[in-house]
């Protein structure tokens, strides 16, 4: 069985944002091993520079790293990445369950982003929107997202 898991800076504090993860993660038990991996997130200055924010993306990027399993498929969220339907995520992660990959980690960083040693790690770069979203609701799409693309990869009645 697959093991998804989703690796993001900071911790959600809203229940309602909370519930909502933990009804997909409960929905996704059918289909894998699915875990949120809260990291810490790094002090943020008011008006920080480029050294201040340079620092955090590091500090940060260390934490995921350390996190990330050395033979698991590292899928970095980022602005720069690849905007893919829903099919074709699910396409994609049928794809990596077919390589004999067993984990596939999902990253989402912090208020700055991703460190690029964290872009240069990851064999995917995926992008959700050109829009912005607060990191919450971004783990929230995302795990709907996972969850509708097993729904896809089952023929599920979910996707429409």
């Amino acid at each position: 069985m697959l093991t998804v898991n989703i690796i993001c800076i900071g911790k959600i504090k809203e229940k309602y944002w909370t519930d909502a993860v933990s009804e997909y993660k409960k929905r996704l038990s059918a289909f894998c091993r699915f875990n949120i991996v809260e990291l810490e997130e790094e002090k943020t200055y008011n008006n920080p520079n480029d050294s201040q924010i340079s620092a955090i993306l590091n500090a940060e990027g260390k934490r995921i790293l350390n996190a990330v399993s050395k033979t698991s498929t590292v899928v970095a969220m980022c602005i720069e990445g690849k905007m893919l339907s829903s099919e074709e995520l699910a396409d994609k992660m049928s794809d990596i369950a077919l390589s004999g990959s067993s984990t596939v980690d999902f990253i989402i960083g912090g208020s700055w982003g991703l460190s690029d040693e964290v872009k240069r790690r990851s064999n995917i770069k995926l992008s959700m929107s050109k829009m912005t979203f607060p990191h919450q609701m971004a783990r929230v799409v995302l795990s709907e997202q996972i969850y509708r693309a097993f729904e896809i990869m089952n023929n599920g009645k979910y996707h429409k």
